[in-house]
């Protein structure tokens, strides 16, 4: 961060935005603030705060919503995102992230376009075994790409829950991803002191961001959330392919 007039207020503004974005929806912190970020911070420094930051904003989210949780339902989710998790992280050792975006882009752009103009898709089968597979799915996204919950909340909008439910499921799935990815990144030693600061200075914003997002989140019925979750998955889907 060189020109530290024009970059703090810009990494404190980009930190507002994916806050609030993602109180509002649930998911696509790292996607609003990285766009910004990224002029701004190394792809580490990026990396590692989507994680900080992803945490506290999902967490208090997932409180919020604490009284509504079905662990019963989460647990297949949360298992399989574990273990995705390391999977994804591994791929990244030999296989071509580049060429992994790029198909994610282009199936989440196929996808959110189709439900758009389509009436909303229900899938009804699936049991515990198909939730722990999504979960794997979305879990090894999120280790490969760093886009925690986007497969899960396909998943969610796939099976027509009502967005209370949605949300119960696909952000505590995501506080796993963050959680597991944040345990990695420690491990490996990318938490820096001016990460560290930058965390620290970005707070305030990310949590007012988060419970204004959530405020609004609060008087949305069911179509305006499926077309704002659609619309960022499309976005997503493009960011991916840039």
């Amino acid at each position: 961060m060189d020109g530290i007039t024009f970059d703090i207020p810009l990494f404190l503004f980009a930190t507002f935005a994916g806050a609030f974005v993602a109180g509002l929806s649930g998911f696509a912190f790292g996607l609003v603030a990285a766009s910004l970020w990224l002029y701004i911070l190394s792809p580490v420094q990026s990396a590692t705060l989507i994680i900080a930051f992803g945490l506290p904003v999902q967490g208090y989210s997932v409180w919020k919503l604490r009284r509504a949780l079905d662990w019963r339902k989460l647990w297949p989710f949360i298992a399989g995102a574990a273990i995705g998790v390391p999977a994804g992280v591994t791929l990244l050792t030999w296989s071509d992230p580049r060429g992994v975006r790029i198909a994610v882009g282009i199936i989440l752009i196929l996808y959110s376009l189709y439900a758009f103009f389509r009436p909303a898709l229900k899938f009804s089968g699936g049991g515990r075994a198909s939730d722990a597979a999504v979960g794997f799915l979305g879990g090894a996204l999120g280790g490969l790409t760093g886009l925690a919950g986007i497969v899960v909340t396909i998943w969610c909008n796939l099976r027509g829950w009502p967005k209370d439910v949605q949300r119960t499921v696909f952000q505590p799935v995501a506080v796993a991803i963050f959680l597991t990815s944040a345990l990695w990144l420690g491990a490996k030693g990318t938490v820096t002191a001016e990460t560290a600061k930058l965390f620290v200075m970005g707070l305030p914003c990310l949590l007012a961001g988060t419970w204004l997002g959530l405020k609004l989140f609060g008087r949305i019925d069911e179509a305006t959330f499926r077309k704002i979750v659609l619309a960022l998955l499309f976005v997503s889907g493009v960011t991916l392919l840039l």
